[in-house]
């Protein structure tokens, strides 16, 4: 019988709090057990520190996870909470992704100042975002726009927006949904043609292998579904070796067994890419991820990558 309280690691930022209490919240629903049977552990990362950058600059995938991942490792925490789309496709030794919650939308958002659409903006607009898939995306819809790097916490970039910095800036629809700030958006893109990041609206458990008492207390809250079309999306990831310095958007639906996937890689410039739609069965939903990176791979050929990094 567990008497102390299950230690669950989290960032700091708003969003990364609302997550972490949603696992909680769902936990403590699945169990039966009170609040003070959990304890939110809060920890400052390496991306939360360095906000000057855009990421690709200081190191891609695992800035947001490397401090939870190493409190995990040494048994201070006994799971922790992430944003799905920030977890690099190989973990640290001893962990694995245990469970994620029932997905959000996977769309992303548009949050205009001088146009409410990104196509109706200005001639030679300013746009920020920190991710490379926006920017190129951004680029391939308007050579003509000037896209800066706009890192930092939804609010900071809300009030930069505000302060005339940008015209419009893009942040996900599950993160606006989650911190209750729907009304701040004023145009939703669809993904089919401006596709999402792999994992994009989904909330993961990280915990240890083998650790048989997180294992039973997490199973009750894995949502299926969410873990097939993410399992899908991120072995699509890892077959193009994917992180934040590489433009790859993708996303998987389940139909009943079948699962859909559609996944892009794009040049930074947004200029050239390569797409692959394919469909398979459910339990086959990683192995069919990474058929799929490795034929967009294939048809790119190596000098598609070359200016990645």
């Amino acid at each position: 019988m567990q008497t102390k309280p299950f230690r669950i690691g989290t960032r700091g930022s708003p969003l990364a709090l609302a997550q972490a209490h949603e696992a909680r919240d769902r936990l403590m629903a699945a169990h039966h057990l009170p609040e003070d049977m959990f304890e939110i552990v809060v920890l400052t990362t390496k991306g939360d520190r360095i906000t000057d950058r855009s990421l690709a600059e200081i190191g891609g995938k695992g800035l947001f996870t490397e401090e939870l991942e190493q409190k995990l490792i040494a048994g201070e925490l006994d799971f922790a909470v992430h944003s799905a789309k920030d977890m690099a496709t190989k973990l640290p030794e001893g962990l694995y992704l245990s469970a994620y919650l029932p997905r959000e939308d996977i769309r992303d958002a548009v949050i205009g100042r001088t146009a409410r659409k990104l196509i109706d903006l200005p001639h030679g607009a300013t746009v920020g975002s920190s991710s490379l898939r926006r920017q190129a995306l951004i680029r391939r819809m308007r050579p003509d726009i000037n896209v800066v790097t706009f890192r930092g916490l939804v609010e900071t970039r809300l009030r930069k927006l505000e302060a005339g910095e940008v015209d419009a800036t893009l942040l996900a629809l599950a993160g606006l949904k989650r911190l209750g700030k729907v009304d701040v958006l004023t145009d939703i893109l669809d993904p089919d043609t401006f596709p999402p990041a792999p994992a994009q609206g989904a909330i993961c458990i990280e915990s240890r292998i083998g650790d048989a008492r997180v294992d039973d207390l997490l199973a009750p809250v894995n949502d299926i579904t969410t873990f097939d079309t993410v399992s899908c999306e991120r072995a699509f990831l890892a077959a193009l070796d994917g992180s934040c310095r590489t433009p790859i958007g993708g996303y998987a639906v389940c139909e009943g067994d079948l699962i859909r996937f559609s996944g892009l890689i794009i040049t930074p410039d947004g200029r050239s890419q390569h797409a692959v739609t394919t469909d398979g069965h459910r339990r086959d939903a990683a192995a069919l991820g990474t058929r799929a990176g490795q034929d967009v791979r294939a048809r790119a050929g190596s000098a598609f990558f070359d200016d990645w990094h």
